[in-house]
Order: structure tokens, then C-alpha cells, then sequence
């Protein structure tokens, strides 16, 4: 078979059009107009009998595909806590896709196993986790979450006595769960997956801000997973750890949090304060794609102790033997796998912990600065601001909805709607590394002018 021809001149122009398309990212709306969107039909439907050239193929990806992208990495993008993109990584990224390793197995790619297993270690000194932690990269925390409850899962039904490897679930010793009431909906899905119903799901009083309440929180025992969180998807907040962890272990039970972004409060000497106690945990679950603006997809999923992540995981099959202490197959979902560690291997190499430590600073001021402009125009600010999260409502739930859709319309940011214990509210998220200043106060200023619009009305 002849070989295929590799055209670095298609490579090159790639890279070019990338770097155009970064260029003028903060040029226009932030979301793309509905002209764009409808010209996302010129893209064919039917399967081609014949291909078209690859330079043809890139030329038709960026003229339709680009104008109808959402300019999530320019600054002004405050939805969903979707991360930037640190360039380091966004550079790694472009030579990982031509290197194109498969990580399973460290045998498969030496330079990418030992990235890989450099910066696991990289993310769990950040986060101030124990040293005997097993930190694994997956696709997102939602992932990372399930990982850390089938974890969880098995270890307990292991010092129960049961073998899930052998036995499955069927007939196990049944397990309780015990939540915070504003639990992620990822908790939810992971839950089901790993075979465990919402009829074993008692949750926890929360407070005005999304934080657990020590004396309101049921006892925990030996066959009890309790799921705690560091970063309120709206508030920010995170449960007291300090005061909670120990009584759960005092009566045999496994805590894992969900930190998909606020577990990154650690990396900060300014705000370590805000998830003092984490590290006690049996588990956690993290982004590297949030705070730390490492590209899509990029997940993080830890265990105290290496071996209950391996029970949980590892398979035994003849072709894919191996000795290796780190063979990432053993360590999650998929065998085949990108090396996804590669950009936050990137991102903290071109960083460092200082450097870390300021995005998650930088970050969460720009978060007090739209609510303190937001509160001073208005609008009523619905949970103190600690990392990178402000809630802000404007009057009742109808004009809150309205300003929100107008400022979605406005384009000169974005941000999205949710519901926090019962009224509507704007969530703002910075999590973008891009975000300036000024942009705060532009698109603050944005925001109060969609606001007025919609009170003329």
C-alpha cells in the first residue's frame, strides 16, 4: 500500500487560518448572527460519492464553518463556566494532533506516558492533594464524577465483602448516597450509570449559598458515598469540608467531591481558604478545561488511594498485558484514548504554580468587579462573590429572563439564564483568561443598558 503523502503546505495553511481566526475573534458579536448560522446549510448533506481535495475541504471548514462559531476565548464569554484557552496549550495542541499518540498503554508512546504522568502530578500538587494520590485525565469532570463513584462504589462493597468483579451488582448490600441539595445534574447521570437509584439519594439542607449545613447533615455509614462540592455552579461557594469529611469517616463512609472548577480555589493563596479540608477527601473530580483554560476535552478524576481507582477500572486481557505501574487503560473508561494531558502538561509548564495561582485571583476579581457594577446600576446580587461567579438578578423572573435574552441579542457578551432556589437569575462566569478589565466594564455597562431597554418596554 503506497503510503500517504503528507502536504505540509495544507499544514501550514491550517495553522494560518487558526491563527486568522484568532485574530479577529473580539471583532464582531460575541455569538454568531443568524446569517451565519443559516449559511451553515451551504456544508453538504448528502454523502459525497467522491471526495473533495483537502485543500478544498479546509477552505470550506473555515469559510462556513468559522462566522458561525461562538467567540468563547476572546473575553466576553461568561456562559456555561467555559474555560479559554491558555496559547501554550493551544500551541501543544496543534503538534499533538500531528503526532496523533494513542495512550493506553505507556509502550504505545513514551513521550506521551511520561507528559501524562508528569502532569497528573503537576495537577494534584496544585490542588494540595495527598502525595499517595492517583490522578487520572479523562474527557470532563462529568466523567471524572462517574469515575470517582464507581470508585467508590466498589471500594465499599469490597470491605463489605462483596466482589462487584465477580458477583456484578445483583444482590450487592445496597448503598446509600448522601448529596447537597444543589448537587451538579452530572452527579445525577453518574449515579445511574454505576447502577445506583435516585431512590437511594437522600440530600442535605443547604444554605443561602449553596453550602451544606453541618447540622443539618444525616449520619453516614459504612455503606454511605457522600457527594460534596467545591464551587457552586452558581455561587461559587463550596461545603465546609474541614467540619464534614471527618464524620463521615468516623462512621466508615467515602466522601468525593465534585470540584469541576472551584476545587482550583487551592491553587490560590488568596482564596485556599474557601475549600480548607478538601484534601481529606477519598476522591475528587476536577477540570482542566475551566480554570485552567487547557482546550476541550480535558478531565481530571483522583483517588487517595491508587488501588480503589484500579479495582474499578482495570481489565485483564493477554494482548494488552503490561507491568507498567501507569497504564492509563487501567485508569478509566476508554483503552484507546488521545494524549489529553498534553495541553495541561502545556498550560502549567508555561504557568507555573504562581502563575496558576493568578488565573483563579484574576479570574474571581473580575467576577466581584461585574457584581459590584452590576449591585451599583441596580440589579440585586444573590450570593457574595468568591471565585468566578456572579448571580445577579433584575426584579422579578419575567424582566430577568427578558434582560438576559436581550443581552444574548446585544452581543456584546454573553451570558445565561438558571434557577437559584426559585427565582431566575443571570449566571456570569469568568473563566477566560482573555477577560480584561475593560471588558468587565463593557459588558457590565452592556448589561445595564439591555436592562433599561427592557424596562422601557
Amino acid at each position: 500500500m503506497r503510503r500517504c503523502p503528507i502536504d505540509p503546505d495544507l499544514i501550514a495553511a491550517a495553522a494560518n487560518r487558526a491563527a486568522a481566526y484568532l485574530a479577529r475573534r473580539g471583532a464582531g458579536p460575541v455569538f454568531p448572527s443568524d446569517d451565519a448560522i443559516a449559511a451553515l446549510d451551504a456544508l453538504p448533506i448528502d454523502l459525497p460519492e467522491t471526495g473533495l481535495p483537502p485543500s478544498e475541504v479546509l477552505e470550506l471548514l473555515d469559510a462556513v464553518g468559522s462566522p458561525a462559531t461562538v467567540h468563547s476565548t476572546g473575553g466576553r464569554y461568561f456562559g456555561f463556566v467555559n474555560g479559554g484557552t491558555d496559547p501554550a496549550a493551544r500551541a501543544a495542541a496543534i503538534l499533538g494532533g500531528a503526532w496523533d499518540q494513542n495512550v493506553a498503554l505507556p509502550v504505545m508512546s513514551p513521550a506521551a506516558a511520561r507528559i501524562d504522568e508528569i502532569a497528573a502530578g503537576w495537577v494534584r500538587q496544585l490542588l494540595r492533594l495527598p502525595e499517595t494520590a492517583l490522578a487520572a485525565f479523562c474527557s470532563g469532570a462529568s466523567v471524572a464524577n462517574l469515575l470517582g463513584v464507581v470508585a467508590a462504589r466498589d471500594a465499599l462493597l469490597h470491605r463489605l465483602g462483596w466482589d462487584v468483579d465477580e458477583k456484578g451488582l445483583a444482590g450487592s448490600p445496597p448503598l446509600r448516597i448522601i448529596a447537597g441539595a444543589e448537587m451538579h445534574v452530572s452527579l445525577v447521570k453518574a449515579l445511574r450509570v454505576a447502577g445506583i437509584g435516585t431512590s437511594a439519594l437522600t440530600f442535605a439542607d443547604t444554605d443561602a449559598w449553596g453550602r451544606v449545613r453541618p447540622e443539618r447533615m444525616p449520619i453516614a455509614d459504612e455503606r454511605t458515598i457522600v457527594v460534596l462540592q467545591a464551587g457552586n455552579v452558581n455561587t461559587g461557594h463550596s461545603d465546609p469540608f474541614a467540619e464534614l469529611i471527618p464524620a463521615v469517616h468516623a462512621n466508615g463512609g467515602w466522601v468525593h467531591v465534585d470540584g469541576a472548577f472551584g476545587l482550583w480555589a487551592a491553587a490560590s493563596d488568596r482564596r485556599r481558604h474557601l475549600v480548607e479540608g478538601v484534601e481529606l477527601a477519598d476522591s475528587w473530580a476536577t477540570d482542566a478545561h475551566k480554570y485552567l483554560n487547557a482546550p476541550y476535552d480535558a478531565g481530571v478524576a483522583i483517588c487517595a488511594r491508587p488501588e480503589d481507582l484500579k479495582r474499578a477500572m482495570a481489565i485483564d486481557a493477554a494482548y494488552v498485558e503490561t507491568d507498567a505501574p501507569r497504564a492509563l487503560m487501567h485508569l478509566g473508561l476508554q483503552m484507546s484514548q488521545r494524549a489529553r494531558a498534553l495541553e495541561t502538561w502545556a498550560a502549567i509548564a508555561a504557568n507555573g504554580a504562581r502563575g496558576v495561582g493568578h488565573l483563579v485571583d484574576a479570574t474571581s476579581d473580575h467576577a466581584a468587579r461585574f457584581a459590584f457594577a452590576l449591585e451599583r446600576g441596580g440589579a440585586e446580587v444573590l450570593a457574595p462573590v468568591v471565585l468566578n461567579q456572579a448571580l445577579v438578578a433584575f426584579g422579578d423572573d419575567a424582566t430577568t429572563a427578558a434582560v438576559i435574552e436581550a443581552v444574548q441579542r446585544d452581543g456584546t457578551c454573553w451570558a445565561g439564564g438558571t434557577m437559584w432556589q426559585g427565582r431566575k437569575a443571570m449566571r456570569i462566569s469568568v473563566s477566560d483568561r482573555a477577560t480584561t478589565g475593560d471588558d468587565v466594564d463593557v459588558s457590565a455597562a452592556a448589561i445595564l443598558r439591555c436592562w433599561e431597554t427592557v424596562a422601557a418596554r
